[in-house]
């Protein structure tokens, strides 16, 4: 039961307290993907502030603070589902695009506005033609590659920012077990 464990050594970022410390703005322990979606936001964009962002997944592990993150750099966000209706004209209007829906390239290229970021977290399975599998996101990959600016490949796209994230958030946990100041430029 994930209340049994301590939140400050909570690296994966999902205890109740560190989801609380992030819905209210409070410092905490983030979950390693949407931080690592986050990074890789400001790396391509600068600052997100104003734009609009469409995250597709409610999820406790990435939806939900994956749209807290986008809030907290001051983009104008939507969180949407596989329910919400006319799903394709409200991811047509994102600047910012996650997909953490889990289905399969459910997100198709025409939905993607010209020129938007897309962030594809989903890992999917899927049968491939010579009868063994292959991964695939929640997004079109090759038809949105044709509109987007920029969009993360399925494999090998989120998945070593997650990591990348699980070790910053071991290092952080470890500094303040320590008392010592967060690290800088984390």
């Amino acid at each position: 039961m994930i209340a049994a464990i301590d939140p400050a050594k909570d690296v994966d970022g999902f205890h109740p307290n560190n989801a609380g410390r992030l819905a209210t703005g409070l410092d905490a322990l983030v979950p390693c993907t949407p931080l690592g979606c986050l990074h890789l936001l400001r790396q391509e964009l600068g600052s997100i502030a104003g734009k609009e962002a469409v995250v597709v997944g409610r999820s406790n592990i990435v939806g939900k603070p994956m749209a807290l993150l986008l809030l907290g750099d001051s983009a104008t966000v939507t969180l949407a589902h596989s329910r919400t209706r006319d799903l394709p004209e409200v991811v047509r209007r994102a600047d910012i695009l996650v997909a953490a829906v889990g289905r399969p390239e459910m997100i198709k290229g025409d939905w993607i506005k010209p020129g938007a970021v897309v962030i594809d977290v989903g890992i999917n399975r899927v049968p491939a033609a010579d009868g063994k599998s292959r991964l695939v996101g929640d997004v079109d990959f090759a038809g949105a590659a044709e509109r987007a600016a920029a969009i993360t490949p399925v494999p090998g796209g989120v998945g070593p920012m997650t990591i990348a994230m699980l070790l910053r958030n071991t290092l952080v946990a470890a500094h303040r077990r320590a008392g010592l100041p967060d690290p800088e430029g984390l």
